[in-house]
């Protein structure tokens, strides 16, 4: 099972992929002037201003469904492994990833509003949906729909469900599985109340946990405030190999600081897209532009926060993973590891000598950095801190899967067969949060790359073929922002295609 597993990820996340990536962002960015810059401000506003309704939900509600995807595990354990992984530079390339995969969250949010659909009782809308309408192409939709049913009950939810059981056991000594059943119980209570009772658990949970988290991590820079210009100068340098003790693992730096970035914001994943389709707004470039910020929020704030915590303790190991492994022996637990470029100062007041370098290199890279580092600034704190901020990073993580996962299913069936195809999806997701809180965590993340591997791979390349009616809008978007107006949106005047809704929407006005 491994083996096939890090076979996938080989293939999925070769060295040209990750840099294509970066490529992909960057002609977003160009072609949308770099929308992440000159309408920032726009973003925050419009964040705040959408209405929800009976169908839909608020354009505050729609970013933070959209968040409680994106602000995960990957901010705190998947920030701590990149850096074990790629040392301190990696900080600089989630950073640049954010800063590019904005434009990218842009266009993939706009095309999902504007080829979203009215079904029922709410409004649907995605990847899949704009995928069949942009290409023409049911096949390739459908595709997109089965890889995301796959991934989010499936492969990922793993990954978060482990990481809450890991730092729960780590900080409170409770039992995986008593874990894994309170997740269940928690989870099954929300997602049955479909994507209003999810949009309501996360605008209050998101925001609340995002803050405190926040705080903590400036509270911890204002303890080590002497030491900002030396960590500032550690990422860049480190960066761009001209860090010495981190020169030869540059490549590993960039991959690592992609790869975790990715999973992270998950600009490009199309999963942020699907909560965007369900705003309320009346232009599709509004919600565009809104999860952008999004993007900024996960990663320029919650993953530095992280890292800040980590990098200004020294609370983390630098890993090879070129070298072969070897094993580190502590007390009477052997540990298998890459070998350590860096060192970190884990445990210096209670070992010395080979005891505390032993005892450093067998902290195994993710949400430990984290915990440590809280612990060391506020000793007694930082285990439950973490264990609590994560729990509900991925808890609400695990949410929005379910939403995604209910969205394409919803795609993929109709009438009987899609109430049948939601309470599968209710079990399924329930059985694999449980089974993720038990299963090794290499094999979880393992696995979860690969869902978001496949999800990347389809989903880019579907935006590379119908990201012009994004582009349409948002210029439209700019031409009625100059006339001082508030935004309408009429595919008709633009000459956008299958933007059914829009244009039943736009007759019922006339």
């Amino acid at each position: 099972m491994e083996s096939v597993v890090g076979f996938l990820n080989d293939v999925l996340w070769g060295p040209w992929f990750i840099y294509a990536i970066l490529l992909v962002g960057l002609f977003f960015s160009i072609i949308t002037r770099f929308l992440q810059v000159r309408l920032i401000k726009d973003m925050f506003v419009l964040m705040f201003k959408g209405e929800k309704s009976d169908k839909g939900i608020s354009s505050f509600q729609a970013m933070s469904i959209a968040l409680s995807g994106r602000v995960g595990t990957g901010n705190i354990a998947g920030t701590a492994t990149a850096i074990g992984m790629g040392g301190p530079g990696a900080v600089f390339w989630m950073w640049a990833i954010a800063f590019i995969g904005a434009a990218t969250a842009y266009v993939e949010s706009t095309l999902a509003q504007i080829y979203k659909e009215e079904k029922e009782t709410e409004y649907r809308g995605g990847p899949a949906y704009y995928i069949e309408k942009g290409t023409g192409q049911k096949w390739f939709g459908v595709l997109f729909a089965v890889i995301a049913v796959i991934a989010m009950l499936f492969l990922m939810p793993g990954v978060q469900s482990n990481a809450i059981s890991g730092a729960v056991e780590n900080a409170f000594g409770l039992a995986p599985w008593i874990t894994g059943v309170i997740i269940i119980v928690l989870l099954g209570t929300i997602i049955i109340g479909g994507v209003k009772s999810i949009a309501n658990a996360a605008q209050v949970i998101v925001p609340f946990m995002a803050a405190a988290y926040m705080i903590m991590a400036f509270i911890i820079i204002v303890m080590n405030f002497s030491e900002i210009p030396t960590v500032i100068g550690l990422i860049f340098s480190s960066a761009f190999g001209a860090q010495e003790i981190f020169g030869g693992i540059v490549g590993s730096a960039i991959a690592w600081g992609v790869k975790r970035g990715i999973y992270s914001n998950e600009a490009g994943q199309g999963t942020g897209a699907h909560p965007a389709a369900a705003a309320e707004v009346s232009h599709p470039a509004k919600q565009g532009i809104v999860q952008a910020a999004s993007v900024y929020i996960d990663t320029l704030l919650v993953c530095s926060a992280t890292a800040f915590m980590i990098l200004f303790t020294g609370m983390y190991n630098v890993h090879d993973e070129k070298g072969d492994k070897i094993v580190v022996q502590h007390e009477s637990a052997e540990y298998e590891i890459y070998p350590t470029i860096y060192t970190g100062e884990f445990g210096q007041n209670n070992y010395t000598g080979d005891a505390q370098i032993s005892y450093a290199q067998s902290i195994k890279e993710g949400a430990t950095y984290t915990q440590h580092a809280v612990e060391s600034a506020i000793p007694g704190f930082g285990a439950p801190f973490v264990a609590i901020a994560l729990f509900f990073f991925a808890f609400t993580t695990i949410m929005a899967y379910y939403y995604i996962a209910e969205t394409n299913v919803a795609y993929l069936f109709s009438g009987t067969a899609e109430k049948i195809g939601i309470w599968i999806a209710k079990i399924a997701i329930l059985i694999a949060a449980f089974l993720g809180t038990v299963r090794t965590s290499d094999l979880a993340w393992a696995m979860g790359d690969v869902g978001l591997g496949l999800m990347v791979w389809v989903n880019v390349i579907a935006i590379l073929i119908v990201m012009k009616p994004a582009i349409v809008a948002l210029k439209d978007y700019d031409r009625q922002k100059k006339e001082g107006k508030d935004p309408q949106f009429d595919p008709t005047k633009l000459g956008i295609k299958n933007a059914d809704f829009w244009v039943e929407r736009n007759k019922g006005k006339s």
